[in-house]
């Protein structure tokens, strides 16, 4: 009987682990609606200041969509504040900052959004 318990409670204990674990892992893609974005000198400078953030690996600017994108390196976060903050000093408008598990590239290719 004690062995099932000490057994049971390593499970649960490793299961616990392997979550947490897969949730700092994770990569997360942040999408931005951004009012007011409309050449491609805007997007490069944009691009160019969040590609110097230490939790971001990948930048895209789309401006038909009007969207900022950024993909977060594993186990790094950058704040809804630093992007809106960020954004505002640029001379733009920040209307949604979004946050999702789905991959970087398909973010960027999904024309529904």
């Amino acid at each position: 009987m004690n062995h099932s318990i000490i057994l049971s409670l390593l499970g649960a204990w490793l299961f616990l682990s392997g979550t947490a674990r897969a949730a700092t892992d994770r990569t997360m893609t942040v999408k931005t609606t951004v009012d007011g974005m409309v050449c491609s000198f805007c997007a490069q400078g944009i691009v160019a200041h969040f590609k110097k953030h230490p939790a971001v690996s990948n930048v895209h600017v789309d401006l038909s969509r009007k969207l900022v994108l950024l993909e977060e390196k594993k186990g790094s976060t950058i704040s809804d504040k630093e992007i809106t903050e960020f954004i505002k000093k640029s001379g733009f408008e920040p209307k949604k900052v979004e946050r999702s598990a789905e991959s970087f590239e398909k973010v960027k290719w999904d024309k529904k959004s």
